[in-house]
């Protein structure tokens, strides 16, 4: 059954409100997305740097934190919003005394920033992607998350920690199967690092070939398989085959496949990053009813062509990823929700895979 996050944001701040600090652990998980919650990421000398929330302090030595969150915001860059769904979440598993849960910010667009704060593109080449700043363009927003990784896995910070997850939902979700396959941090000594990929509109497909217009992915009645006794489990009914690029001559291009790549993964190769891909851990959550155009739903003719809804679109590409590629992912249709982060993250089936043990 799922849980309510408006009962777990009370039950939080009750919660610690009361909590008495354990041996292991000196002070409290900080879970107000203000100030006293923000930490900031410098890259290499400065000044340029880039602002997270996260529940413990990225400088001080905690022994009593054994994995890691990293929670990446939707298109509206709200990292606040994102900061109270993922610690309501670990106050709901259990997690928050041992779990350090970081929300990190990529400002973009007319966003108003700090001094020295970098900004990241919109468009094609943008955050979402990898893209590189404007007015840094030596640091690319995938290059902030690997700073992000490496702090984690600095054992004279946090001597226990092994275990790191990197998700986002919506245009996080883009930002967390781009990262992916493209991470240059995966493989940090220390610790184990996977993906959790939450209803992004749109993926970068590692073949030419496209879903074809029939089956699961017919846009007539592509609605209808959310409901029926069938509606939670993972659909396979998919069909690949080349796509007809009349109407989207860019429906292969990077980001939404890997033709002319730039920014980050400019100089990866295409056996690389498929090889990544398929390597790499990493869980799909599609909401159940994620099926309607909303919430900043991509209607493009290059997003259309991965499918009619966003659960389409995730069940096509895990499906393509497991079957042709030969990877080991899982996908789990969380059950009533839509295109709603609280609704996702705070659902029970949805711990072990953002909480691992």
């Amino acid at each position: 059954m799922r849980n309510s996050f408006f009962l777990a944001a009370s039950l939080v701040t009750i919660s610690l409100a009361a909590a008495v600090p354990s041996p292991a652990q000196s002070v409290a998980p900080c879970t107000a997305p203000t100030n006293v919650c923000e930490s900031w990421i410098t890259f290499g000398a400065g000044p340029a740097r880039s602002m997270v929330y996260a529940t413990f302090p990225l400088n001080k030595r905690n022994t009593a934190v054994t994995r890691a969150l990293i929670m990446v915001h939707g298109a509206l860059r709200n990292a606040d919003h994102y900061f109270e769904t993922a610690t309501a979440a670990g106050f709901l598993a259990g997690a928050l005394e041992n779990t350090i849960i970081i929300a990190p910010r990529f400002a973009a667009g007319r966003d108003t920033v700090a001094p020295n704060e970098v900004k990241w593109p919109e468009g094609r080449d943008s955050w979402r992607s990898g893209g590189m700043s404007p007015e840094n363009p030596r640091l690319s927003s995938f290059d902030f998350l690997d700073e992000i990784v490496r702090r984690l896995a600095d054992k004279k910070t946090f001597p226990n920690l092994s275990k790191i997850v990197v998700t986002g939902h919506s245009a996080g979700g883009q930002v967390a199967t781009r990262y992916e396959m493209t991470s240059k941090a995966f493989g940090t000594p220390g610790v184990g690092i996977s993906y959790v990929v939450a209803n992004p509109s749109s993926y970068a497909w590692p073949a030419s070939v496209r879903p074809l217009p029939v089956g699961d992915a017919n846009p007539i009645d592509a609605y209808k398989e959310a409901l029926g006794p069938d509606g939670e489990k993972v659909h396979g009914n998919f069909t690949y085959g080349a796509f007809d690029s009349t109407n989207a001559p860019n429906f292969d291009r990077w980001p939404a496949g890997l033709e002319n790549r730039t920014g980050y993964a400019a100089n990866m190769t295409d056996d690389q990053l498929r090889r990544q891909l398929a390597e790499r851990p990493t869980t799909y959550l599609l909401g159940q009813v994620d099926v309607l155009p909303l919430g900043g739903f991509d209607s493009s003719a290059t997003a259309m062509a991965q499918g009619p809804t966003r659960r389409a679109r995730g069940e096509a590409f895990y499906k393509y990823v497991t079957e042709t590629l030969g990877a080991k992912h899982n996908a789990i249709i969380v059950p009533e929700c839509g295109h709603n982060d609280r609704c996702i993250y705070t659902t029970d089936v949805v711990f072990p895979v953002i909480f691992p043990k």
